[in-house]
């Protein structure tokens, strides 16, 4: 299935105030997409120059339960989301919302993350949507005490009450991205994407499927095939029952029950090959 996104060439030499953007944030069950953490709010914003022109929000239900930890941070409870939808059932609004506009986000590679990961699930495309990070145009440009979206904020003078929910954290970036370009005095987007430095997007389809796979073998119980590369290449094709995933130096991998070696091993999730989880496809990991 392709879409009809945006390119950034055909968007560059266009005026900034005629360019379509939409902001968008997520609020979330934990802080690595990689991890069993999932969306539990997401709000979108779109608006052309000083016009806003449309917005969505909505509780989305994770499907399990919210840690603590981050109830504390954004107070969405497992009561709240119950009856909320999951990302699947509104995922084609989403698509539908951003088609034809420009991203924003503030530390975008968070919040896309997460987004790429839940299209994934649904067998829904990625799309290739131009990306404005706040957050690196903050840290290029700026010389913030903080470059957090709440610290940024206060000292614009831009009310942060009500922060850490998605749709005031819309709105929060937006009016920073509107200080920003004011600041700035770009007059299209070429030169904005030139301020940036940084090409952002939304992750590739194949870059975290075997982990989407092991999240959901951990959770059913079923077993996996892999065929896996050591350190020395070495490949060799096992059946696993998968325990958790854990994150070691920044580097995720499978925890999991190895049945060719009848012992807990751990398996670096960049050095699966091929993945199979009971008689569904094969998946590769590039």
């Amino acid at each position: 299935m392709t879409r009809k996104d945006p390119s950034l060439n055909s968007l560059l030499s266009r005026p900034l105030n005629d360019v379509l953007f939409t902001v968008l944030d997520v609020e979330t069950t934990g802080l690595e997409a990689y991890l069993e953490h999932w969306i539990c709010e997401i709000a979108l914003l779109k608006f052309r120059g000083a016009k806003d022109l449309d917005s969505y929000s909505s509780l989305v239900n994770p499907e399990r339960p919210i840690p603590g930890d981050a109830v504390r941070v954004h107070g969405i409870t497992d009561e709240m989301v119950k009856d909320a939808p999951p990302f699947k059932s509104i995922a084609g609004d989403f698509l539908a919302f951003i088609e034809g506009t420009v991203l924003i986000a503030h530390n975008a590679d968070f919040d896309l993350a997460f987004l790429a990961k839940h299209l994934r699930k649904a067998e829904l495309p990625i799309p290739n949507n131009p990306v404005v990070d706040t957050l690196i145009l903050a840290r290029t440009h700026f010389r913030f005490p903080d470059n957090s979206l709440e610290a940024i904020a206060y000292c614009l003078g831009i009310d942060t009450q009500g922060a850490h929910r998605a749709f005031k954290d819309a709105v929060i970036t937006r009016e920073i991205f509107r200080y920003f370009t004011a600041e700035f005095r770009v007059g299209t987007l070429a030169e904005l994407m030139n301020l940036q430095g940084v090409h952002v997007q939304l992750p590739g389809i194949d870059e975290t499927t075997p982990l989407i796979m092991a999240e959901e073998a951990i959770r059913t119980g079923e077993k996996l095939f892999l065929k896996y590369v050591s350190s020395s290449g070495e490949e060799t094709e096992r059946v696993v029952t998968p325990i958790q995933v854990d994150v070691r130096r920044g580097t995720p991998y499978l925890i999991a029950f190895c049945h060719l070696r009848n012992e807990e091993r751990a398996f670096r999730i960049d050095r699966i090959l091929l993945i199979k989880k009971g008689d569904g496809s094969l998946s590769r990991n590039s």
